[in-house]
């Protein structure tokens, strides 16, 4: 299967593992480092689900891989959602500015990931703002950096519905959030949300650190005006905010408890280099 039916992976052999065994360990790895949580993902089979979404950074897995594993373990402990929506944003600048992907499977080197055709299907006939688009998602590589972490949890029997963006403001935001939750009650959808998006970019560490902490307290209270007007002021380099800001606004229309940092941590914490450093977070977002 191939062309418009799959969407094969871009950066399988630089992001992460090519092979499927070296990956595989490359990922307990994640999990067993002394950044990351210290134990192994393990599908659960839960019964209860706590939240609804979670931030996860989306770097070369030799950098934010731990961290990322943070998501990923809570992720394990609770009731498999019916769709996972990963929605990040558009390095590349080609394409729509905001889209969903149209493949109707995703593949890594562990194997083939089933979109949730049906929710995708639906937002693309209903949608003001979304729009089916292959070249905003061709060589995006923040949404397939993801997929890897879950089929270790759950191998194949998962879904997902893939959205980038371009556009990240405010007035965009809402109106994603809007559809997203009209879409999923609409079809009964049980989702989780993993917004994918580093934080500050080739600052110094000590700068990155205290802007990317305060960038969280600006999270926390879930005004989506306050965090933007945050990150335009203090030229916070975090490049997927408006994922963030769904969450934020999800969380808000849902009546959600105040989001929590599962771990902070930045690519000098992993090569000791901290003069340029790249900033890592990965946390959930409660019901």
């Amino acid at each position: 299967m191939s062309g418009d039916l799959v969407r094969d992976p871009v950066v399988a052999g630089e992001f992460y593992e090519l092979r499927k065994e070296k990956l595989l360990e490359q990922i307990r790895w994640a999990f067993l480092h002394p950044i990351g949580p210290g134990k192994e993902a393990i599908f659960s089979n839960s019964i209860t689900k706590n939240n609804f979404g979670y931030i996860a950074p989306h770097a070369g897995y030799i950098y934010s891989g731990p961290v990322a594993a943070h998501t990923y373990y809570n992720i394990s402990l609770e009731k498999k959602p019916d769709t996972f929506i990963i929605i990040g944003p558009n390095h590349t600048g080609l394409g729509a500015q905001v889209s969903l992907a149209p493949w109707k499977q995703w593949r890594t080197p562990l194997g083939l990931i089933n979109v949730d055709i049906e929710l995708r299907d639906y937002l693309i006939t209903k949608s003001k703002v979304l729009v089916p688009d292959y070249n905003a998602h061709l060589y995006e590589h923040s949404i397939e950096v993801q997929l890897p972490f879950l089929q270790y949890i759950f191998q194949k029997d998962f879904q997902i519905l893939p959205i980038v963006l371009m556009r990240q403001t405010p007035k965009v935001v809402e109106k994603i959030a809007e559809e997203l939750l009209d879409a999923t009650e609409h079809l009964g959808r049980d989702f989780t949300i993993i917004a994918s998006s580093d934080m500050s970019h080739y600052e110094p560490y000590d700068v990155a650190k205290r802007k990317d902490l305060k960038a969280f307290e600006m999270i926390k209270k879930r005004d989506i005006n306050l965090f933007y007007n945050y990150l335009e002021t203090e030229n916070v380099s975090m490049c997927g905010p408006g994922g963030v800001m769904i969450l934020m606004t999800i969380s808000k229309m849902k009546n959600g408890r105040e989001p929590e940092i599962l771990k902070y941590a930045t690519s000098g914490d992993l090569t000791g280099d901290k003069d340029a450093v790249v900033g890592y977070l990965s946390a959930k977002f409660p019901i």
